[in-house]
């Protein structure tokens, strides 16, 4: 009982149409958009680190929405997914800097083009599952890296490439307190499209694929058709946020887009919950202030007697680098359906109804 959806009294649903919408019930509705109100006056009312941390919750929630729809609501695997992020940030660069494209067009260009290499490596990979895919992904990662390092004239090779400021009508958004809109934007316009595709004829044939391959066949569910969109569309949202992330810092390197990136995608999808939108979001947000907290708790065990002994020392030093992996193990073990399955239930257990209605 704890997994059924509450609805106040009278809350009644006599059309497809209307059990089929975004928000589940009218608070749920307006709680979202004076949240988004409210995130609008952030920078008037918190300082430019929080700023920082938001902007990153934005570009890395847009990828790891991408890796969402593939993972956990298609059911395959990518060990991939930075690569795809790094390309969509080098993508744009090259575009602005070669082509002399206006950046605000560069970045969905950029998106477009990771799609394609996207579906180019998910070609063969649609025809495959399990370890296979999964070693097949990771052949893309690397393949995708030494691509960076060989091609000077795309990514700048080791001397890595610059990238400019996005700027409209000769406004430029380079500071973190005016990026901080576009990310903003970025955001919410790609989770509402990415709310919109899953309750869509082509959500409901990636749900299908990944129950049951077989009885979506059946059905007259195209596998491979399905299976390739879903690499596209993957890659289309990591080449977003890469783009994004490019756009922001102004210089991108090869080095940040190894496979360590990779599993920290896949670290948010799991911790927030696969197959959930708003869990992506929340495992986006738990990874981002991880780090932060820990760097926290190692300054408060740094001032206490047992901070001053050499084997603690250099403990404290591979804490935050032990953490991602941890917190995996922990989540698999202890919550394999996610933060966004705990809210659930605690919704449903407390009837917390101010949030659940």
């Amino acid at each position: 009982m704890s997994s059924l959806s509450m609805r106040p009294c009278g809350d009644f649903r006599t059309s497809y149409k209307q059990d089929n919408t975004i928000f589940e019930t009218k608070t749920i509705r307006w709680v979202t958009i004076f949240t988004i109100i409210a995130l609008c006056f952030a920078p008037l009312v918190v300082d430019g680190y929080f700023i920082t941390l938001l902007i990153q919750i934005s570009y890395l929630g847009i990828a790891a929405l991408g890796l969402n729809i593939l993972v956990g609501y298609t059911g395959q695997i990518s060990l991939g997914h930075g690569a795809f992020f790094g390309f969509g940030a080098f993508a744009s660069a090259w575009l602005n800097t070669s082509l002399h494209i206006p950046v605000f067009l560069c970045i969905p260009l950029a998106g477009f083009l990771t799609m394609g290499v996207g579906m180019m490596f998910g070609a063969p990979a649609a025809r495959i599952k399990g370890l296979y895919l999964a070693i097949a992904t990771l052949a893309s990662q690397f393949i995708i890296e030494d691509f960076f390092a060989r091609a000077d004239w795309f990514s700048g090779g080791a001397s890595g490439s610059m990238a400019e400021p996005v700027s409209l009508f000769g406004f430029a958004f380079d500071t973190d307190q005016s990026f901080y809109y576009i990310a903003l934007f970025s955001l919410v316009f790609m989770f509402i499209w990415g709310c919109n595709l899953m309750r869509s004829r082509d959500g409901r044939a990636f749900v299908a694929v990944r129950d049951h391959y077989l009885s979506a066949e059946i059905m007259g569910v195209k596998l491979n058709k399905y299976r390739l969109l879903s690499f596209g569309i993957s890659s289309f949202y990591a080449g977003i946020g890469g783009a994004l992330y490019a756009h922001y810092l102004g210089y991108v390197s090869a080095e940040g887009f190894t496979i360590m990136m990779s599993i920290q995608f896949l670290a948010m999808i799991i911790i927030g919950g696969l197959g959930s939108i708003k869990g992506t979001l929340m495992g986006v947000i738990f990874m981002v202030f991880l780090p932060e907290v820990l760097e926290s708790g190692v300054g408060v065990m740094k001032m206490t007697d047992w901070g001053n002994i050499p084997m603690v020392v250099d403990g404290l030093a591979y804490i935050k680098e032990m953490a991602i992996g941890l917190v995996i193990i922990g989540f698999l073990i202890f919550e394999p359906e996610g933060i966004a399955h705990r809210w659930t239930q605690i919704k449903n257990y407390w009837k917390f109804y101010p949030f659940a209605y």
